[in-house]
Protein backbone atom coordinates (compact mmCIF):
# COMPACT_ATOMS: atom_id res chain seq x y z
CA UNK A 1 0.00 0.00 0.00
CA UNK A 2 1.39 3.41 -0.97
CA UNK A 3 1.87 6.24 1.52
CA UNK A 4 -1.05 8.13 -0.03
CA UNK A 5 -3.37 5.11 0.12
CA UNK A 6 -2.40 4.37 3.71
CA UNK A 7 -2.97 7.99 4.71
CA UNK A 8 -6.41 8.09 3.12
CA UNK A 9 -7.31 4.89 4.94
CA UNK A 10 -6.47 6.44 8.32
CA UNK A 11 -8.78 9.46 8.02
CA UNK A 12 -11.72 9.19 10.38
CA UNK A 13 -14.42 11.54 11.63
CA UNK A 14 -14.95 13.90 14.54
CA UNK A 15 -15.43 12.28 17.96
CA UNK A 16 -19.06 12.92 18.92
CA UNK A 17 -18.69 11.84 22.56
CA UNK A 18 -15.98 14.42 23.24
CA UNK A 19 -18.00 17.09 21.45
CA UNK A 20 -21.08 16.38 23.60
CA UNK A 21 -19.00 16.91 26.76
CA UNK A 22 -17.54 20.12 25.32
CA UNK A 23 -21.01 21.35 24.40
CA UNK A 24 -22.17 20.76 27.97
CA UNK A 25 -19.24 22.86 29.22
CA UNK A 26 -20.03 25.64 26.73
CA UNK A 27 -23.68 25.70 27.77
CA UNK A 28 -22.65 26.15 31.40
CA UNK A 29 -20.43 29.17 30.80
CA UNK A 30 -21.60 32.60 32.00
CA UNK A 31 -23.07 33.79 28.72
CA UNK A 32 -26.26 33.36 26.69
CA UNK A 33 -26.25 30.03 24.81
CA UNK A 34 -24.25 30.25 21.58
CA UNK A 35 -23.41 33.92 22.11
CA UNK A 36 -19.74 33.43 21.24
CA UNK A 37 -20.75 32.04 17.88
CA UNK A 38 -17.89 30.68 15.80
CA UNK A 39 -15.56 30.57 18.81
CA UNK A 40 -17.85 27.97 20.34
CA UNK A 41 -18.09 26.07 17.07
CA UNK A 42 -14.31 26.05 16.81
CA UNK A 43 -13.94 24.74 20.36
CA UNK A 44 -16.36 21.94 19.48
CA UNK A 45 -14.50 21.10 16.28
CA UNK A 46 -11.16 20.96 18.13
CA UNK A 47 -12.73 18.70 20.75
CA UNK A 48 -13.92 16.34 18.03
CA UNK A 49 -10.57 16.36 16.26
CA UNK A 50 -8.44 15.71 19.33
CA UNK A 51 -10.97 13.44 21.05
CA UNK A 52 -10.53 15.65 24.11
CA UNK A 53 -13.50 17.41 25.81
CA UNK A 54 -11.10 20.09 27.09
CA UNK A 55 -8.52 20.31 24.31
CA UNK A 56 -5.31 22.29 24.65
CA UNK A 57 -3.16 23.93 21.99
CA UNK A 58 0.58 23.39 22.08
CA UNK A 59 3.07 23.77 19.25
CA UNK A 60 1.84 25.46 16.07
CA UNK A 61 3.58 25.21 12.70
CA UNK A 62 3.04 26.62 9.21
CA UNK A 63 4.44 24.71 6.26
CA UNK A 64 5.14 26.76 3.11
CA UNK A 65 5.34 24.75 -0.08
CA UNK A 66 7.32 26.38 -2.90
CA UNK A 67 7.02 25.47 -6.57
CA UNK A 68 7.28 27.11 -9.98
CA UNK A 69 4.93 26.98 -12.96
CA UNK A 70 5.67 26.63 -16.65
CA UNK A 71 2.48 28.53 -17.40
CA UNK A 72 4.28 31.76 -16.41
CA UNK A 73 5.71 31.91 -19.94
CA UNK A 74 2.18 32.70 -21.13
CA UNK A 75 2.21 36.08 -19.34
CA UNK A 76 -0.22 35.22 -16.53
CA UNK A 77 1.78 37.07 -13.84
CA UNK A 78 3.48 40.44 -13.54
CA UNK A 79 6.23 38.88 -11.40
CA UNK A 80 9.02 36.82 -12.99
CA UNK A 81 9.46 33.18 -12.03
CA UNK A 82 12.77 34.03 -10.32
CA UNK A 83 10.84 35.61 -7.43
CA UNK A 84 9.86 32.17 -6.10
CA UNK A 85 13.47 31.22 -5.37
CA UNK A 86 14.22 34.65 -3.93
CA UNK A 87 11.29 34.47 -1.53
CA UNK A 88 11.90 31.00 -0.12
CA UNK A 89 14.75 32.04 2.22
CA UNK A 90 12.70 34.93 3.63
CA UNK A 91 10.27 32.51 5.27
CA UNK A 92 12.90 30.80 7.39
CA UNK A 93 14.76 34.07 8.10
CA UNK A 94 11.63 35.72 9.48
CA UNK A 95 11.66 38.43 6.81
CA UNK A 96 8.42 37.80 4.90
CA UNK A 97 4.98 39.07 5.82
CA UNK A 98 3.75 35.61 6.76
CA UNK A 99 6.88 34.96 8.83
CA UNK A 100 6.19 38.08 10.87
CA UNK A 101 2.57 37.02 11.39
CA UNK A 102 3.64 33.48 12.25
CA UNK A 103 5.94 34.83 14.95
CA UNK A 104 3.03 36.91 16.27
CA UNK A 105 0.92 33.73 16.45
CA UNK A 106 3.69 31.73 18.10
CA UNK A 107 4.02 29.39 15.13
CA UNK A 108 7.18 27.95 13.64
CA UNK A 109 7.73 28.12 9.87
CA UNK A 110 8.96 25.31 7.66
CA UNK A 111 9.73 26.14 4.02
CA UNK A 112 9.85 23.30 1.49
CA UNK A 113 11.29 23.37 -2.02
CA UNK A 114 8.93 20.91 -3.67
CA UNK A 115 9.29 22.30 -7.18
CA UNK A 116 11.32 25.51 -7.42
CA UNK A 117 12.69 25.88 -10.96
CA UNK A 118 16.31 26.49 -9.93
CA UNK A 119 18.59 24.68 -7.47
CA UNK A 120 18.03 26.10 -4.01
CA UNK A 121 20.64 25.55 -1.33
CA UNK A 122 19.49 27.62 1.62
CA UNK A 123 19.96 26.58 5.25
CA UNK A 124 16.55 25.87 6.72
CA UNK A 125 14.74 25.33 3.40
CA UNK A 126 13.94 21.65 2.99
CA UNK A 127 14.91 20.18 -0.37
CA UNK A 128 12.09 17.82 -1.33
CA UNK A 129 12.05 18.78 -5.02
CA UNK A 130 9.88 16.51 -7.16
CA UNK A 131 10.79 18.34 -10.37
CA UNK A 132 12.07 21.78 -11.34
CA UNK A 133 8.68 23.39 -11.80
CA UNK A 134 5.61 22.18 -13.65
CA UNK A 135 5.35 22.11 -17.41
CA UNK A 136 3.23 24.64 -19.30
CA UNK A 137 -0.29 23.35 -18.73
CA UNK A 138 -1.59 25.22 -21.78
CA UNK A 139 0.52 22.90 -23.94
CA UNK A 140 0.05 19.62 -22.08
CA UNK A 141 -0.12 18.13 -18.57
CA UNK A 142 1.54 20.16 -15.82
CA UNK A 143 3.13 16.96 -14.54
CA UNK A 144 2.80 13.22 -14.75
CA UNK A 145 0.40 11.30 -12.55
CA UNK A 146 3.37 9.76 -10.75
CA UNK A 147 4.84 13.20 -10.03
CA UNK A 148 1.51 14.43 -8.69
CA UNK A 149 1.27 11.49 -6.28
CA UNK A 150 4.89 11.95 -5.24
CA UNK A 151 4.27 15.63 -4.51
CA UNK A 152 1.24 14.80 -2.37
CA UNK A 153 3.35 12.29 -0.49
CA UNK A 154 6.06 14.90 0.12
CA UNK A 155 3.39 16.99 1.84
CA UNK A 156 2.30 13.98 3.88
CA UNK A 157 5.88 13.25 4.93
CA UNK A 158 6.74 16.82 5.93
CA UNK A 159 3.49 17.28 7.86
CA UNK A 160 3.94 13.95 9.62
CA UNK A 161 7.46 14.95 10.64
CA UNK A 162 6.07 18.16 12.18
CA UNK A 163 3.37 16.26 14.04
CA UNK A 164 5.93 13.83 15.42
CA UNK A 165 7.76 16.85 16.87
CA UNK A 166 4.65 17.65 18.90
CA UNK A 167 2.85 20.07 16.60
CA UNK A 168 -0.83 20.37 17.56
CA UNK A 169 -1.98 22.82 14.89
CA UNK A 170 -0.76 22.93 11.29
CA UNK A 171 -1.14 25.77 8.81
CA UNK A 172 -0.67 25.72 5.04
CA UNK A 173 1.29 28.22 2.98
CA UNK A 174 2.40 28.57 -0.63
CA UNK A 175 4.99 30.26 -2.77
CA UNK A 176 4.94 30.02 -6.53
CA UNK A 177 4.71 32.73 -9.16
CA UNK A 178 1.81 31.98 -11.50
CA UNK A 179 0.01 29.67 -9.10
CA UNK A 180 -3.39 31.37 -9.21
CA UNK A 181 -3.73 30.07 -12.78
CA UNK A 182 -3.68 26.35 -11.89
CA UNK A 183 -5.78 27.10 -8.81
CA UNK A 184 -8.47 28.69 -10.99
CA UNK A 185 -8.28 25.76 -13.38
CA UNK A 186 -8.79 23.28 -10.54
CA UNK A 187 -11.82 25.20 -9.27
CA UNK A 188 -13.30 25.43 -12.77
CA UNK A 189 -13.04 21.66 -13.22
CA UNK A 190 -14.54 20.64 -9.89
CA UNK A 191 -17.21 23.35 -9.67
CA UNK A 192 -18.14 23.29 -13.35
CA UNK A 193 -18.02 27.07 -13.51
CA UNK A 194 -17.18 29.31 -16.49
CA UNK A 195 -13.49 30.25 -16.59
CA UNK A 196 -14.13 34.03 -16.28
CA UNK A 197 -16.02 33.40 -13.03
CA UNK A 198 -13.02 31.77 -11.36
CA UNK A 199 -10.15 33.87 -12.74
CA UNK A 200 -8.74 36.93 -10.96
CA UNK A 201 -5.85 39.39 -10.96
CA UNK A 202 -3.39 37.24 -9.01
CA UNK A 203 -0.33 39.39 -8.33
CA UNK A 204 -2.09 42.42 -9.79
CA UNK A 205 -2.20 41.90 -13.55
CA UNK A 206 -4.07 44.25 -15.90
CA UNK A 207 -7.57 43.71 -17.25
CA UNK A 208 -6.08 42.69 -20.59
CA UNK A 209 -3.77 40.22 -18.87
CA UNK A 210 -6.76 38.71 -17.05
CA UNK A 211 -8.43 38.11 -20.43
CA UNK A 212 -5.24 36.38 -21.59
CA UNK A 213 -5.21 34.31 -18.39
CA UNK A 214 -8.79 33.21 -19.08
CA UNK A 215 -7.83 32.17 -22.60
CA UNK A 216 -4.81 30.25 -21.29
CA UNK A 217 -6.95 28.31 -18.79
CA UNK A 218 -9.59 27.57 -21.42
CA UNK A 219 -6.86 26.20 -23.67
CA UNK A 220 -5.40 24.11 -20.83
CA UNK A 221 -8.75 22.50 -20.07
CA UNK A 222 -9.45 21.86 -23.75
CA UNK A 223 -6.07 20.24 -24.37
CA UNK A 224 -5.80 18.23 -21.15
CA UNK A 225 -9.44 17.30 -20.57
CA UNK A 226 -9.00 16.65 -16.82
CA UNK A 227 -11.44 14.15 -15.32
CA UNK A 228 -13.31 15.80 -12.44
CA UNK A 229 -14.05 12.36 -11.00
CA UNK A 230 -10.33 11.66 -10.66
CA UNK A 231 -8.66 14.25 -8.36
CA UNK A 232 -5.15 13.02 -9.20
CA UNK A 233 -5.86 13.43 -12.90
CA UNK A 234 -7.01 17.01 -12.33
CA UNK A 235 -3.98 17.78 -10.18
CA UNK A 236 -1.52 16.26 -12.66
CA UNK A 237 -2.97 17.92 -15.72
CA UNK A 238 -3.71 21.46 -14.52
CA UNK A 239 -2.34 21.70 -10.97
CA UNK A 240 0.93 22.61 -9.29
CA UNK A 241 3.57 20.88 -7.22
CA UNK A 242 3.02 23.14 -4.21
CA UNK A 243 -0.73 22.64 -4.51
CA UNK A 244 -0.13 18.89 -4.39
CA UNK A 245 2.14 19.31 -1.37
CA UNK A 246 -0.54 21.34 0.42
CA UNK A 247 -3.10 18.61 -0.29
CA UNK A 248 -0.66 16.19 1.33
CA UNK A 249 -0.28 18.39 4.41
CA UNK A 250 -4.04 18.44 4.85
CA UNK A 251 -4.43 14.70 4.40
CA UNK A 252 -1.65 13.99 6.89
CA UNK A 253 -3.23 16.33 9.42
CA UNK A 254 -6.59 14.59 9.07
CA UNK A 255 -5.02 11.14 9.32
CA UNK A 256 -3.20 12.16 12.51
CA UNK A 257 -6.20 14.00 14.01
CA UNK A 258 -4.55 17.43 13.96
CA UNK A 259 -6.45 20.55 12.85
CA UNK A 260 -5.09 22.19 9.72
CA UNK A 261 -5.65 25.88 8.99
CA UNK A 262 -6.13 26.45 5.27
CA UNK A 263 -4.72 29.74 3.99
CA UNK A 264 -5.82 31.54 0.82
CA UNK A 265 -6.70 30.76 -2.79
CA UNK A 266 -3.78 28.46 -3.58
CA UNK A 267 -3.99 26.60 -0.27
CA UNK A 268 -7.71 26.20 -0.88
CA UNK A 269 -6.97 24.60 -4.24
CA UNK A 270 -4.89 22.05 -2.33
CA UNK A 271 -7.73 21.68 0.16
CA UNK A 272 -10.16 21.06 -2.71
CA UNK A 273 -7.94 18.26 -4.02
CA UNK A 274 -7.72 16.79 -0.49
CA UNK A 275 -11.50 17.04 -0.05
CA UNK A 276 -12.12 15.15 -3.30
CA UNK A 277 -9.62 12.46 -2.32
CA UNK A 278 -11.00 12.15 1.23
CA UNK A 279 -14.31 13.94 1.93
CA UNK A 280 -13.92 13.41 5.70
CA UNK A 281 -10.71 15.47 5.63
CA UNK A 282 -12.86 18.62 5.52
CA UNK A 283 -13.86 17.99 9.15
CA UNK A 284 -10.22 18.57 10.14
CA UNK A 285 -9.83 21.80 8.14
CA UNK A 286 -10.28 25.33 9.46
CA UNK A 287 -10.82 28.04 6.85
CA UNK A 288 -8.60 30.99 7.71
CA UNK A 289 -9.65 34.01 5.66
CA UNK A 290 -11.49 34.95 2.52
CA UNK A 291 -8.85 36.21 0.12
CA UNK A 292 -9.43 39.26 -2.05
CA UNK A 293 -8.53 36.98 -4.96
CA UNK A 294 -11.52 36.55 -7.25
CA UNK A 295 -13.51 33.35 -6.59
CA UNK A 296 -11.85 32.40 -3.31
CA UNK A 297 -15.18 32.59 -1.51
CA UNK A 298 -16.62 30.28 -4.15
CA UNK A 299 -13.70 27.90 -3.64
CA UNK A 300 -14.34 27.79 0.11
CA UNK A 301 -18.05 27.15 -0.45
CA UNK A 302 -17.28 24.28 -2.82
CA UNK A 303 -15.00 22.72 -0.20
CA UNK A 304 -17.48 23.36 2.61
CA UNK A 305 -15.41 25.81 4.64
CA UNK A 306 -16.29 29.12 6.25
CA UNK A 307 -13.52 31.73 6.54
CA UNK A 308 -12.76 33.11 9.98
CA UNK A 309 -11.55 36.46 8.61
CA UNK A 310 -12.27 38.77 5.69
CA UNK A 311 -9.50 41.38 5.58
CA UNK A 312 -8.96 42.04 1.85
CA UNK A 313 -5.69 40.13 2.03
CA UNK A 314 -4.23 38.31 -1.00
CA UNK A 315 -0.62 37.78 0.00
CA UNK A 316 -0.90 34.03 0.46
CA UNK A 317 2.20 32.34 1.88
CA UNK A 318 0.27 31.30 5.01
CA UNK A 319 -0.46 34.82 6.23
CA UNK A 320 -4.15 34.19 6.86
CA UNK A 321 -3.40 30.87 8.52
CA UNK A 322 -1.07 32.61 10.97
CA UNK A 323 -3.69 35.18 11.96
CA UNK A 324 -6.35 32.52 12.39
CA UNK A 325 -4.15 30.58 14.77
CA UNK A 326 -4.63 33.42 17.26
CA UNK A 327 -8.39 32.89 17.01
CA UNK A 328 -7.90 29.19 17.74
CA UNK A 329 -6.00 30.20 20.88
CA UNK A 330 -8.93 32.43 21.85
CA UNK A 331 -11.48 29.62 21.41
CA UNK A 332 -9.45 27.34 23.68
CA UNK A 333 -9.00 30.06 26.32
CA UNK A 334 -12.75 30.67 26.42
CA UNK A 335 -13.30 26.97 27.04
CA UNK A 336 -10.70 26.75 29.82
CA UNK A 337 -10.72 30.14 31.50
CA UNK A 338 -14.30 31.38 31.38
CA UNK A 339 -16.31 30.66 34.52
CA UNK A 340 -19.50 28.62 34.63
CA UNK A 341 -22.74 29.72 36.30
CA UNK A 342 -22.22 27.01 38.89
CA UNK A 343 -18.73 28.28 39.71
CA UNK A 344 -19.99 31.79 40.49
CA UNK A 345 -22.96 30.51 42.45
CA UNK A 346 -25.79 31.13 39.99
CA UNK A 347 -28.43 28.44 39.69
CA UNK A 348 -30.50 28.62 36.51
Amino acid sequence: MSLLENTLKQIGTLDKESMEKTQARLEGLIKPPGSLGVLEEMALQLSGIYREPMPTIGKKAIIVMGGDHGIVEEGVSIAPMEVTALMMPTFVRGQSGMAVLAKHAGASVTAVDIGVAVPLEVPGVLNRKVKAGTDNLSKGPAMSREEAVKAIEVGIEVATEEIKKGTRVLGTGDMGIGNTTPSSAILAVFAGLPIPDVTGIGTGITEQAVKNKITVIEKALEINKPDKNDPIDVLAKVGGLEIAGIAGIILAAAANRVPVVVDGFISSAGALIAARLAPNSVEFMIGSHCSAEHAHRTMLEVIGLRPMLDMKMRLGEGSGAALTMTIIDAAIKVLHEMATFEEIGIVL
